[in-house]
């Protein structure tokens, strides 16, 4: 199988390329200006593959949550890449890309946490599963810190910068953090194994049903809500 993924959701930019049993893929964290970068990291991986869009059998999508104009550039691009070529594309969410990294280091369960911003986090938890790489263990979710607890079927390998954020997720009853998991940021690489198993499992759309998961609907905080959280941490 032939399938590139994408991923501008976070601080990082990446793309992944997937031919046969061999990955090209480009990361970079950048912040910002992942729509002036993308293109150009999807030209590299295909030279270096030897490939053109047309020879691929898929695109995986990238559709968050994450920042809003980040998840909108990822599924907007792929969509534009898949109609030009005719291809299907598959989602795969930033969380299951995350989850997916502490599974193939050999854990068993996974919960994924990013920072949301405006104090809240994205959070979900996850099993592997021999057929299908992971199990989502319930929907994701987006609060405050609070409002995360892990599963009482832990333990839970935790990963992803929303730990880092938060000093109290860290302590979490049942969750294990291994070296470096509060640093870790979704990877094109991650997305595109698993983009080739729903793939392979019929799970290609048409690109134009290919739809952002947000979990919030709200971008920013008002100037009180900002005031308030301040006087909070004075």
């Amino acid at each position: 199988m032939r399938l590139l993924a994408l991923d501008t959701a976070t601080e990082a930019c990446s793309v992944a390329l997937l031919t046969g049993d061999e990955v090209f893929g480009h990361f970079e964290e950048v912040g910002r200006g992942h729509a002036e970068r993308i293109l150009g990291m999807v030209d590299a991986v295909l030279s270096e593959a030897g490939l053109v869009l047309g020879m691929l059998d898929g695109i995986a999508a990238s559709v968050g949550p994450g920042a809003f104009t980040g998840v909108r550039i990822c599924v907007s691009v792929a969509q534009g890449l898949a109609f030009g070529a005719d291809l299907p594309v598959v989602a795969v969410t930033t969380l299951e890309a995350l989850a997916l990294q502490a599974l193939a280091a050999g854990a068993d369960q996974a919960m994924a946490c990013l920072d949301a911003r405006m104090g809240e986090v994205y959070w979900g938890c996850f099993s592997a599963d021999p057929a299908r790489a992971l199990m989502a263990r319930g929907a994701p979710a987006v609060g405050p810190p609070a409002s995360v607890s892990v599963p009482f079927t832990g333990p839970f390998h935790g990963i992803g910068r929303g730990f880092g954020a938060y000093s109290d997720l860290r302590a979490l009853p049942g969750l294990n953090l291994p070296p470096g998991a509060c640093d870790a940021l979704p990877d094109a690489r991650d997305m595109v194994r698993l983009g080739a198993i729903r793939l392979a499992a019929g799970d290609g759309m048409d690109p134009a049903d290919l739809t952002p998961t947000y979990l919030r609907d709200k971008v920013a905080l008002t100037e009180a809500e900002r005031a308030a959280a301040k006087r909070a941490l004075e």
